[in-house]
């Protein structure tokens, strides 16, 4: 059985700071242990559940914030930026299970810690098929065109409840963490946030098999985001539409192809928005 597990940053045991998720600010060497320890036992819970392969794919900002030298020696790591796949890469249709781990709120969800989508500053708000959502239910639907189910979610108890929105009751779900203010937690320590994950991971993966996440194609997407630039400039891609001052739209058949274009737009909001780095 092979295991997928897609990790962030903000939805991790301990993390309510942008300067904790900031490569370079005073937080973020604190956090990227965190981060691994979060990892570590989300791939220890997949072992013990039965797999036989796991493979980590660092899904923050630059991705290469996990510390290579201390994660789980068993598990396989794609590390680095730009992916196609951005925070799935790696994934396909050999995979049993994907799990979604530090995992944070939609922007504009209310109150999570760190919310945002995508983009902390330069993307307002992701749209699929007319609803908003985050980067839990488009992670899923991207497994899903695979035949992956989301089986496990960790993270604060706002992104659980999205993610129990998103996928049913029947996935698995850990909260590290509950968000007071988008920027205050009332935070478990890190050895309950472990035995959780790992306790939570196995549970999900050894139990009765789930649905993976799908919708009737072809799928239409909208972005909207900080500037009217971006828009414009966004706009120039084929496939891409703008449908106003500073939203576009797109349409795809399959879920690669609409990440595909999701992330070019996210790269050319990077580069016109001014800030260098990745996707959140």
């Amino acid at each position: 059985m092979k295991v997928f597990i897609s990790v962030d940053m903000e939805g991790v045991t301990g993390v309510t700071d942008p300067d904790d998720v900031t490569e370079g600010a005073a937080g973020y060497e604190r956090a990227r242990a965190l981060m691994t320890a979060d990892a570590n036992a989300a791939i220890r819970g997949a072992f013990q559940g039965g797999a036989s392969y796991v493979l980590v794919n660092d899904a923050h900002s630059t991705m290469r914030n996990l510390l290579v030298d201390e994660l789980d020696p068993r598990a396989r790591l794609v590390r680095g930026f730009h992916k196609p796949l951005c925070m799935m890469e790696g994934l396909d249709d050999s995979f049993s299970a994907a799990l979604l781990v530090g995992c944070h709120a939609r922007a504009g969800a209310g109150g999570g810690i760190l919310e945002h989508t995508l983009l902390g500053k330069q993307v307002h708000e992701l749209w699929c098929d007319g609803e908003p959502m985050g980067e839990i239910g488009l992670n899923a639907l991207l497994a899903g065109s695979y035949g992956v189910p989301i089986a496990f979610v960790a993270g604060d108890d706002v992104a659980c409840r999205e993610a129990e929105q998103e996928l049913g009751p029947e996935v698995e779900t850990f909260a590290v963490k509950r968000a007071i203010d988008r920027f205050v937690a009332d935070c478990l320590p890190p050895e309950k946030t472990a035995n959780g994950i790992s306790e939570g991971v196995t549970r999900a993966i050894g139990g009765s098999p789930r649905s993976p996440l799908r919708r009737s194609l072809p799928l239409a997407f909208g972005l909207t985001f900080n500037s009217s630039t971006i828009a414009a400039t966004c706009a120039l891609v084929p496939g891409v539409r703008r449908t106003g001052a500073r939203s576009t739209e797109f349409s795809a058949d399959v879920m690669p192809k609409a990440m595909e274009l999701i992330l070019v737009q996210l790269l050319l909001a990077l580069q016109v928005g001014g800030t260098a780095g990745g996707y959140g």
